[in-house]
C-alpha cells in the first residue's frame, strides 16, 4: 500500500476494529456452562409452550419458587398445574436478550420475554422482564427461582 494512502486507510481500519470488538468479546466469554444455561433456558420455555410437564418438572428444583407479573407466587406442583392448564393456549414464547452470570454453582439469567396466547378464549400478551436463578444440583443444572415483571414503561 502506498504511504500516501496509509492516512486515509488506517483509520478506517481501526473504525472496523473497534466496531466488531464487543462481538468478539461477547464470543469469547460464553463458557460452556453459561451456553448449557441458555440451552436450558430454551428448553423449558419450549417445554411450556408445548405443555410438556416431564420436561418442566425434569428442569426444576423441588423447592422451585417463581413470582409472576401481579405478584403471585408457585411452587413446582403450581407452576406444573398452571402449565398443564388446557383453557391456555400459548402461541408465541420468545425470550430474548438473555445474560448469563455464573457464581460457581449457581447461575443467574436475566432477560425480556413475550407471551401470546389464548386463556378460557380470550386473547392476551405479556412482555416481561426476567430473572431466573440455576442452581447444579446434583451435577445437574436445576432452576431454583424465577421472577418476572412487567417493565414501567408498558
Amino acid at each position: 500500500m502506498p504511504e500516501k494512502d496509509m492516512p486515509r486507510t488506517f483509520p478506517k481500519l481501526i473504525l472496523l476494529f473497534l466496531s466488531i470488538l464487543p462481538a468478539l468479546s461477547m464470543a469469547q466469554s460464553k463458557s460452556p456452562e453459561s451456553v448449557k444455561i441458555l440451552t436450558l433456558e430454551r428448553k423449558w420455555t419450549e417445554a411450556y409452550k408445548a405443555r410438556d410437564i416431564s420436561i418442566l418438572a425434569s428442569l426444576l428444583a423441588e423447592d422451585f419458587v417463581i413470582t409472576v407479573e401481579d405478584g403471585s407466587t408457585y411452587g413446582k406442583a403450581g407452576y406444573i398445574s398452571h402449565s398443564a392448564d388446557s383453557t391456555v393456549h400459548v402461541d408465541v414464547a420468545a425470550l430474548s436478550e438473555l445474560k448469563v452470570r455464573l457464581h460457581g454453582n449457581t447461575a443467574v439469567v436475566t432477560g425480556a420475554y413475550h407471551e401470546t396466547g389464548s386463556s378460557k378464549g380470550k386473547p392476551y400478551e405479556y412482555r416481561d422482564r426476567l430473572t431466573d436463578v440455576w442452581m447444579k444440583i446434583d451435577g445437574r443444572w436445576q432452576v431454583v427461582a424465577s421472577h418476572y415483571s412487567v417493565p414501567l414503561s408498558q
